[in-house]
């Protein structure tokens, strides 16, 4: 017998669980079905974790620059990894209880345990249960990418998600993946007092960033004793002396890695490869994303993807944002479109990189005329005061109507910093309203109005 709904939503991610309470709230008779952990990677392997254990290792950092600011530590630095991974299960394990417990309370919302695969255009099996709506909404998240590199079957390796179950102390940690998850934990488990070394394909870190971004985070982190190996080729992997040993193919070294543990962060994998996709004509690209529209409706009418599997974002915020488009459109009456957002992200290293709208590289190749302006952290009253004046800020506008383009703020508070700049650009106004309005000091932020003061044409 199958059972009716109006509503089926499958994950209980970061938009999964805010859409099917607001479902219910409209009195829609709203299935939530999820076949693991409640509240998706960022509750329980992603970003509260992670950043829980950076938290950790910027203590551990700060107690060995004690003698820096006047404080004198007797005793060793030393880091109890038992502890740092108690600590960061603690804060995730009640974020994990609290989205459990706001679930259980939400008004018609029936809330099924299991795998949910489509049999049909509008219906569900989940495990035993049989199900049909109008309205399905996909939120499965997705998962690390495990490369086939040669050998890698011969080893154990390491996920972001198994890396939350480590509890002690790598002797010598290889990361595979110059970008932003493998340098969050390279900087991390550096600080923590293991060998670290990162490879990474390309020939700089996080490529997706400008140069002179790159340049000054490969700066940081080797500044703290990571090890990094770019224009790694043909990597392979075999039992090693220390447990691992890495072969590489690089342009300045080739000389095989030995190592403990290996890390694997080189990009995900969307989980729709298991949903019976096939069964509902639900199309997906060629990494396997749903393919959706600017409401983020799939091919399927009534049927809607949100958060990574549909391949428009890859962060808590944009997974959020989409709930808030889908929300807004089916019960508010509204019409938002994902195209409306503007690229914002972090890399959470420390000090952090903040990043909205397009890169310069993006902006010169747009051939648009623009004005850049820029200014080192050590121009930063706060920075200095606080001893941490590594990084840069940059901003770039439009010459003509004066609007922010995009920035990169690399410093201290970089990731807080940045949202002065994406409002005003969310709100289509000028950088002049930035400028001319009055900052607190001493902050960071305070810093922008000098910053934009001083524009210069992009050559």
């Amino acid at each position: 017998m199958r059972e009716q709904f109006d509503a089926i939503v499958i994950g209980a991610g970061q938009a999964g669980p805010p859409l099917a309470e607001r479902l219910g709230q409209s009195g829609r008779k709203t299935a939530l079905i999820e076949r693991h952990l409640v509240g998706g990677t960022c509750v329980n392997t992603g970003c509260i974790p992670t950043k829980t254990l950076v938290g950790s290792a910027r203590v551990a950092q700060l107690a060995r620059r004690a003698a820096e600011f006047g404080i004198s530590i007797d005793a060793p630095i030393g880091v109890d990894m038992a502890r740092v991974k108690a600590r960061k299960d603690r804060v995730a394990g009640a974020s994990h209880d609290g989205v459990s417990s706001w679930i259980d309370g939400m008004k018609n919302v029936t809330f099924i345990r299991g795998h949910a695969r489509f049999d049909g255009p509008h219906s569900i099996a989940a495990g035993k249960r049989l199900l049909a709506a109008e309205h399905i909404f996909i939120n499965v998240g997705a998962r690390a990418r495990v490369p086939d590199l040669e050998g890698l079957e011969r080893i154990d390796y390491l996920t972001n998600s198994s890396m939350m179950a480590v509890d002690f102390l790598p002797e010598h940690l290889l990361i595979v993946g110059g970008s932003y998850i493998g340098l969050e934990f390279a900087q991390m488990y550096r600080r923590f007092g293991a060998a670290v070394t990162v490879v990474e394909m390309q020939d700089r870190l996080i490529s997706r960033e400008d140069e002179d971004v790159s340049a000054a985070v490969h700066e940081i982190l080797e500044g703290e004793g990571v090890t990094i190996r770019l224009r790694a080729e043909c990597l392979g992997f075999e039992p090693g002396p220390r447990g691992v040993r890495m072969s590489i193919d690089c342009a300045e070294d080739a000389t095989p890695l030995d190592g403990s543990h290996v890390l694997l962060a080189v990009g995900r994998t969307p989980n729709t490869g298991d949903l019976g996709l096939e069964h509902a004509g639900i199309d997906t690209d060629a990494k396997g994303h749903i393919v959706v529209d600017d409401a983020l409706e799939t091919s399927v009418r009534g049927v809607y993807a949100l958060g990574e599997a549909n391949g428009r974002g890859a962060f808590t915020h944009t997974s959020y944002n989409d709930f808030q488009i889908v929300a807004a459109n089916l019960l508010d009456g509204e019409q938002r479109r994902v195209s409306d957002r503007i690229d914002c992200y972090a890399l959470y290293i420390d000090p952090p990189l903040g990043r909205v709208g397009q890169t310069e590289r993006e902006v010169r190749e747009s051939q648009r005329k623009a004005l850049i302006g820029t200014r080192p952290m050590e121009r930063v009253g706060r920075a200095r005061e606080f001893g941490d004046t590594r990084g840069f800020m940059k901003v770039l506008v439009d010459a003509e109507n004066g609007q922010v383009l995009g920035a990169s703020i690399l410093g201290m508070s970089g990731d807080e910093v940045v949202h002065s700049l994406l409002d005003v650009m969310y709100a289509k106004q000028p950088y002049s309203i930035v400028a001319r309005a009055m900052h607190i000091h001493p902050t960071v932020t305070e810093l922008l109005p000098t910053l934009l003061s001083g524009l210069e044409p992009l050559d």
